[in-house]
C-alpha cells in the first residue's frame, strides 16, 4: 500500500474507531464494570490520535496539497451532487491532532475526575460521539458534510452540558447552548443554499477553484454567503451576538469544559472561516465584520471576567476573549496566526480548566474562589501546572501564548486590507484587553493558591461530585483541601509542558525563528498575505479609497515595529500581574473599597451588561408570547383544534340522526320509503320543468 492509500486509510478510521467506542459504551456499558468503559474509551481516542500522528509523519513526505478518499455520492440529482467525502491537509492536519492529542488527555483525566459519578458510562460514551462528530467536522471535503459535524457537536454537546440533568440549571444550560447554536446554524444553511444556487456544489475544491478562476468576483453574493458563514461561526465560537450560552454551559462537567468549550468545540467557527479564506478574500466587508466582531468580543469578555468569582466563569469569559483574538486575526486575513492561537489556546486553556477541576476536586466541588485560598500548600502539583497555564494566557514569554498572540496583535496593526485607522483601532483594542486577560487570570491566580484557606467544613458543595473530594483519598482529613490523583495531575503535567513550548513552533523571523506552523500552513492559506494591489483592489469594493503609496512598506514584517509591539504586548502582560498583585495580595482590602467607587460601573460589569436580560426582554419573551398566544391558543387550539372540534360534532349529529333512521320499526321504514319517493319525484319534476323551459 503506497503513502497516499494509507493516509486515505487512516481518514475512515479515525472518526470510526470512536464511534465504535460510542456504541459499545453507549449499549453495553451500563453491564460492564468502570475499567472496562473507561479502557473502551480512552483506546477510541487513542488510536484516532496514533493514526494522526502516523499520517502527519507520512503526510510530510507527500509533494501533493490534500490527500482524498471518497465514497459513492451520497446525494446524486441531475443538477447537484455530494459525496460522502474526507480529505486531509496541512490544515484539517494541526486541528484532527488538536482533537485527537487534547482530546485523549481530558479522556485520561475524566477517568479520575469522574469516578465516583453515576453515568459514568454515558459520560464516556458522550465524549467518544464528540469525538466522531469533531473528526468528521475537519476531515470533511464538503460544506454538506461538514455541516453534520457541526450539528453532531452541537448535539453531544447539548448532551454533555445537561450530563446532570437532575439539575434545573444544567438541563437549561444544555438547552439555551442547542437553541442559541441554531440560530447561527439557520445562517449556515442559508450560505449553503446559496453556494448549491451559484456555484452549483458544496465540495470546498469545486467551489474555491471556481472563485480563483474568476479573479473579479468581488463582494455581493460572495459577501451574503460569507456573512451568513460568519453567523454561523458567531454561534459555534460564542463571539457576539450570540456567546451568551457559553458561560452557562461551564453546568457541566469540568471535563467537558477543556474538551468542548476549550479545545476543540468551540474553535470551529475559528476553522470554517479559515477553511473558507478564498471566499472570505474576495468579501472584504465580511472580513472587516468579523475583526470587529472579534475585537468587540475580546474586549466585551475581558472585563466581565474581571469580576467573576467562580472559577470555570472566569475562564468560560477567557475563552470567549481568546476566540475573540482568532477572530481579529481571521478579519485580518492573518489566518495562519488564528490557527496559531488556536494550537497554543488549546494547550493553555485545556491545562486551566482541568487544574481548576483539580481544585475544585480538592476542596469537595466548591467553585466559588472567595472560598479557597492558600491552596498552593495543599496542592502543589495542581498549583505549578495552572501557574504555567496563567502565564501563557497572559502572553508572558517565552509561554506558548506569547507567540501566538504578539502575532495576532503584530498582524492586525499592519493589516493592509483593514487600513491604518482601523488596524491600529484594533490593535489598541486587543492590547487593552491583553491587560485584562493578565489581570484577571492572575487575580484568579492570587484568590485561589495565596493568603490562607478561606473554606471549611461548611464549604458549600456544587452538583460537581461532593463524593470525590473524600473518597478518592481517605488519607486526608474531612474538609481538607488536598491533591488530586495521578490520573488526574498526568494530563495536567503534559498540557504544563505544551503550554510552555508550544508556541516555540511559531517563533517569528524578527526573533530568529522560522515560524514553522507558518510555513506548514501556507499551501492552504496562501492567500493570506494580500499585496498592496490585492488590498487596494478589496478596500475599493467596499468602498474606501486606495491606501496611500507608504502603506505598500507596511504589509510585510517591520523588524522595528514588530519589537515595539511585542515589548507593549509584555509591558501589558506584566502591568496586569503588577495589579493583581497589588490588589489581591498586598493589599487585598483595596477591591471592595475600589468597587464601591466606581459602583455604577462595577454594578454593570458584575450584571453582564444585561445582556441575557436584554436578549430575555425583546427575543424571548415576544416570541414565547407569540408561541403562546398566536399560535398556541388562536392557531393551534381555536383553528385547528376547533375545526376538528366542529367537524367532530357535526358527524356525531348526522351520526345521530341516521341513527333514528335505523329503527327496526317496519312502518318507520316504509314511511322513509314514501318520504324518498316524494322527494325524488319533486326533484325530477321540477328538474324536468326547468329544462324546457330553458329550451
Amino acid at each position: 500500500m503506497n503513502t497516499t492509500s494509507s493516509i486515505a486509510l487512516h481518514l475512515w478510521l479515525m472518526p470510526l474507531v470512536p464511534f465504535i467506542g460510542f456504541l459499545l459504551n453507549g449499549l453495553l456499558g451500563r453491564k460492564l464494570p468502570r475499567p472496562a468503559v473507561s479502557a473502551i474509551a480512552l483506546i477510541a481516542t487513542a488510536i484516532p490520535f496514533a493514526l494522526a500522528a502516523n499520517a502527519w509523519l507520512q503526510f510530510k513526505s507527500l509533494t501533493i496539497p490534500y490527500v482524498e478518499r471518497a465514497s459513492i455520492p451520497w446525494i446524486a440529482t441531475s443538477t447537484f451532487h455530494a459525496d460522502f467525502a474526507f480529505s486531509l491537509d496541512q490544515l484539517s492536519m494541526i486541528m484532527v491532532l488538536i482533537v485527537t492529542g487534547v482530546g485523549f488527555l481530558i479522556h485520561l483525566y475524566s477517568v479520575g475526575y469522574m469516578a465516583h459519578e453515576d453515568g459514568f458510562y454515558r459520560f464516556f460514551a458522550y465524549l467518544n460521539l464528540f469525538m466522531f462528530f469533531m473528526l468528521t467536522l475537519v476531515l470533511s471535503e464538503n460544506f454538506l458534510l461538514l455541516f453534520v459535524g457541526w450539528e453532531g457537536v452541537g448535539l453531544a454537546s447539548y448532551l454533555l452540558i445537561g450530563f446532570y440533568f437532575q439539575k434545573d440549571s444544567a438541563a437549561n444550560a444544555g438547552k439555551k447552548a442547542f437553541i442559541v447554536n441554531r440560530i447561527g446554524d439557520f445562517g449556515f444553511l442559508l450560505a449553503m443554499f446559496l453556494l448549491i444556487q451559484h456555484f452549483g456544489t458544496l465540495s470546498f475544491s469545486e467551489v474555491f477553484s471556481q472563485i480563483t478562476a474568476h479573479p473579479e468576483w468581488h463582494g455581493g453574493v460572495l459577501t451574503a454567503i460569507a456573512l451568513l458563514l460568519v453567523l454561523g461561526a458567531t454561534g459555534k465560537s460564542a463571539q457576539i451576538p450570540l456567546y451568551v450560552w457559553l458561560p452557562d454551559a461551564m453546568e457541566g462537567p469540568t471535563p467537558v469544559s477543556a474538551l468542548i468549550h476549550a479545545a476543540t468545540m468551540v474553535t470551529a467557527g475559528i476553522y470554517l472561516v479559515v477553511r473558507s479564506h478564498v471566499l472570505f478574500d474576495r468579501a472584504p466587508i465580511a472580513l472587516a465584520v468579523v475583526a470587529v466582531i472579534g475585537a468587540a468580543t475580546a474586549f466585551l469578555a475581558a472585563t466581565i471576567g474581571i469580576v467573576q468569582t467562580d472559577i470555570k466563569r472566569v475562564l468560560a469569559y477567557s475563552t470567549i476573549s481568546q476566540l475573540g483574538y482568532m477572530f481579529m486575526a481571521c478579519g485580518a486575513a492573518a489566518y495562519s496566526a488564528a490557527i496559531f492561537h488556536l494550537l497554543t489556546h488549546a494547550f493553555f486553556k485545556a491545562l486551566l480548566f482541568l487544574a481548576a477541576g483539580s481544585v475544585i476536586h480538592a476542596v469537595a466541588g466548591e467553585q466559588d474562589m472567595r472560598k479557597m485560598g492558600g491552596l498552593r500548600k495543599f496542592t502543589p502539583m495542581t498549583f505549578w501546572t495552572m501557574t504555567a497555564g496563567v502565564i501563557a494566557i497572559s502572553g508572558l514569554p517565552p509561554f506558548a501564548g506569547f507567540f501566538s498572540k504578539d502575532e495576532i496583535l503584530a498582524e492586525v496593526f499592519r493589516s493592509p486590507l483593514l487600513g491604518p485607522a482601523l488596524g491600529h483601532f484594533l490593535w489598541f483594542v486587543g492590547f487593552v484587553t491583553a491587560f485584562l486577560t493578565s489581570f484577571y487570570m492572575f487575580r484568579l491566580w492570587y484568590l485561589t493558591f495565596f493568603g490562607t484557606y478561606r473554606g471549611g467544613h461548611d464549604t458549600v458543595h456544587s452538583h460537581e461530585s461532593s463524593k470525590t473530594a473524600h473518597e478518592t483519598d481517605t488519607h486526608h482529613h474531612p474538609g481538607r483541601p488536598h491533591e488530586s490523583p495521578w490520573v488526574m495531575l498526568t494530563p495536567l503535567v503534559i498540557l504544563a509542558i505544551l503550554s510552555l513550548v508550544g508556541g516555540w513552533v511559531g517563533v517569528p523571523e524578527v526573533l530568529h525563528g522560522h515560524d514553522e506552523i507558518g510555513h506548514f500552513l501556507s499551501p492552504v492559506t496562501h492567500g493570506q498575505s494580500l499585496s498592496f494591489e490585492q488590498a487596494t483592489v478589496a478596500n475599493a469594493a467596499r468602498g474606501l479609497s486606495q491606501l496611500p503609496a507608504e502603506s505598500a512598506a507596511a504589509a510585510p514584517a517591520d523588524a522595528g515595529t514588530e519589537l515595539t509591539l511585542s515589548a507593549l504586548s509584555v509591558l501589558a502582560g506584566l502591568l496586569g500581574l503588577f495589579l493583581a498583585d497589588l490588589l489581591y495580595r498586598r493589599k487585598p482590602e483595596l477591591p471592595a473599597k475600589l468597587a464601591a467607587k466606581i459602583r455604577g460601573i462595577n454594578w454593570l460589569v458584575e450584571n453582564k451588561y444585561w445582556v441575557d436580560e436584554i436578549y430575555s426582554g425583546f427575543i424571548v419573551k415576544p416570541v414565547l408570547f407569540v408561541s403562546k398566544y398566536a399560535l398556541w391558543v388562536f392557531f393551534d387550539r381555536g383553528l385547528v383544534d376547533g375545526a376538528g372540534a366542529g367537524l367532530v360534532g357535526a358527524n356525531i349529529g348526522l351520526g345521530s340522526l341516521v341513527r333514528r333512521m335505523q329503527s327496526g320499526n317496519i312502518r318507520s321504514y316504509a314511511g322513509w320509503l314514501a318520504f324518498g319517493a316524494a322527494a325524488l319525484l319533486l326533484i325530477t319534476y321540477f328538474g324536468l320543468g326547468s329544462h324546457l323551459l330553458i329550451h
